[in-house]
């Protein structure tokens, strides 16, 4: 990876931003040009004033003067209008290359494994493609063309001070190269100012997104005043970052503001002398470079505070352009089109790791023939969720084949594999949204009729309808308007109605009350029913039914039979299980 650290500007990295800016190379140029004029036509009032001065007032004529009054307000009528159609399209311009730049990234996110997002920070991602994302837009709008144009504005007023007196020129560029000079030390360590500063935002979103997601933890457990402290630490390293700059600023300005006033005197004394004295300079030649000095440190002066701009955007697109370059995809080289799956799946000799060297899945093998209802039981870590995550190809596995209808599942396009694949989750996740939308997810090959009717057919209609608004209330963030089972129920409608040729329920049924039980046991018959299902549960009371159940212990099928079939096997792992949990069950009953 290359290292920009110590470089004051990247010039491979705005490389790369230019390219996104090629489909609007016309507004590109057409802000070049608006700059260029910008610098032209508020360079050339001051020339004219000398020459009105010179020519026309100390001659005591008029009518020639009236004509540069007027040449000059025109000038003057045109720098405005360049500046008000320069801000519109560099602002147009940089909205627009980021517009691009988040679809892209968006679009490149949503492809990434799941372990990428199980090893990054959600509040970073943010930062990524909403803060980091407006610095970027800031490049154009009020970097990059500002100090084109400041740049290009010096140089014209530097030749036009040289033209009109080069020995009063002399005094204004002596004191330029130190004022260079302190512009570049003071974009060095902005640079690293900001590059502090991206960092400690990036970890205050992702503090306080964390935070706010789990504030129902914090406050069960009394965590509020230990996080408090925590944050207070963190908003005071991120004040320090800011400081920094702040700091950094307190010292380039004055000190350029002081050099720009010395050089202001310097020119009025020897200017002065020189048209009382020798008549070398004249009272036109004074005017013009009391307006051509300011004209000349003053874009010093915004080149180095817009080049903090520059600074910002080059830093947060560096990060983008991080994320952008991370390779953490599932390789989608199918080239088939999944069918509707009769459901015949086959795993063999399948392993898979989350991390090197540490097997989660050791080989395992098993059949399911289409229509059955294959349950899947064993300890926390026993690597059940992980078979039907390597199912979906969220994950790709490390040795071994899956199959489906006799087909590996890699010739399969990820799309439409995982289109034929349903699967409902212990932890419902429902969006800010009607329940209409979070059912159909906004596909509009899914009616509403077809909604409704799936929810007649596996008994939830009259639930949704008892709620306000029916299909149409809206749940809030992460569902929090309705209970764990009412969650429940709404993510088997939204899988029923896919459609699927599989379905997966990873422990659908856990830690709900009793009367969503029997809803949800009641539409497990009826989405189950003439599909392949896996089902992952702890308690066994729910999969007794299943047409095979596969007993799993550390990465391994241990066990594998009917329930019966099961209980019949001494000492073992199932039998044991189930005792375990009947007499818990028990003792539970009888109180």
């Amino acid at each position: 990876m290359r290292d920009t650290s110590n470089s004051v500007f990247d010039t491979m990295l705005f490389k790369r931003l230019l390219h996104f800016v090629k489909p609007y190379k016309l507004v590109f140029v057409a802000s070049l040009l608006l700059v260029i004029g910008l610098a032209i036509f508020g360079a050339a009032r001051p020339y004219v004033l000398q020459i009105a001065i010179d020519e026309q007032v100390a001659q005591k004529k008029y009518t020639g003067f009236v004509l540069l009054v007027v040449v000059m307000i025109a000038l003057l009528v045109l720098e405005v209008v360049c500046n008000l159609f320069f801000i519109y399209y560099a602002s147009w311009l940089g909205q627009t290359v980021v517009k691009d730049i988040r679809i892209k990234l968006f679009e490149h996110m949503m492809s990434f494994k799941m372990k990428y997002f199980n090893n990054s920070s959600v509040g970073v991602l943010i930062t990524r493609a909403v803060t980091d994302m407006e610095r970027i837009a800031d490049i154009f709008g009020e970097g990059l063309f500002m100090i084109f144009s400041d740049i290009l504005k010096m140089i014209i007023v530097g030749g036009f001070m040289f033209y009109m007196n080069w020995k009063l020129s002399l005094i204004v560029f002596i004191t330029l190269p130190i004022v260079l000079y302190a512009t570049k030390i003071f974009q060095k360590y902005m640079k690293r100012a900001f590059e502090e500063v991206r960092n400690e935002v990036s970890n205050l979103n992702s503090f306080v997104q964390e935070r706010v997601t789990g504030m129902k933890i914090l406050q069960l457990f009394s965590r509020e005043s230990t996080e408090y402290e925590k944050f207070k630490v963190i908003n005071e390293r991120h004040k320090k970052g800011w400081l920094k700059t702040v700091w950094y600023n307190s010292i380039f300005f004055p000190i350029a503001e002081f050099l720009s006033s010395i050089t202001m005197g310097a020119v009025i004394w020897v200017g002065g002398l020189q048209a009382i004295l020798s008549e070398t300079a004249t009272l036109g030649h004074l005017m013009a470079f009391i307006m051509f000095i300011p004209m000349m440190y003053r874009p010093l002066n915004q080149i180095a505070n817009k080049f903090n701009t520059l600074q910002m955007g080059m830093v947060a697109a560096d990060r983008v352009f991080k994320v952008l370059d991370t390779s953490s995809q599932i390789d989608d080289v199918g080239t088939q089109q999944a069918p509707h799956f009769k459901g015949d799946i086959s795993f063999k000799q399948v392993e898979f790791s989350y991390v090197s060297d540490e097997k989660v899945l050791k080989g395992i093998s098993f059949e399911a023939n289409s229509g059955q209802t294959i349950a899947i039981v064993g300890a926390t870590g026993a690597g059940k969720s992980t078979v039907i995550n390597l199912l979906g190809r969220f994950y790709d596995i490390d040795g071994g084949q899956i199959l489906v209808d006799g087909t590996n599942i890699k010739t399969y396009t990820l799309s439409s594999l995982r289109r034929q694949i349903a699967v409902v989750l212990q932890d419902v996740f429902l969006f800010a949204d009607t329940i209409m939308n979070n059912i159909t997810l906004k596909n509009e090959a899914i009616t509403e009729e077809d909604v409704i009717q799936a929810a007649k057919d596996i008994g939830i209609h009259e639930f949704i309808m008892s709620l306000p608004n029916g299909y149409q209330y809206n749940v809030k963030e992460r569902g929090v308007m309705l209970s764990s089972g009412q969650k429940q129920l709404i993510s088997f409608l939204r899988a029923y109605v896919t459609n699927p040729s599989i379905l997966i329920l990873d422990e659908a049924t856990s830690s709900v009350d009793a009367y969503s039980e029997q809803l949800i046991q009641k539409a497990t018959e009826k989405i189950t029913k003439g599909r392949t299902s896996i089902v992952i549960a702890h308690r066994l009371a729910t999969i007794q039914k299943a047409d095979k159940i596969l007993v799993m212990d550390a990465g391994e099928i241990v066990e594998q039979g009917t329930h019966k079939e099961l209980l019949q096997q001494e000492n073992g792992y199932y039998k044991n299980l189930y005792e375990v949990q009947f007499t818990k069950a028990v003792q539970n009953l009888m109180g």
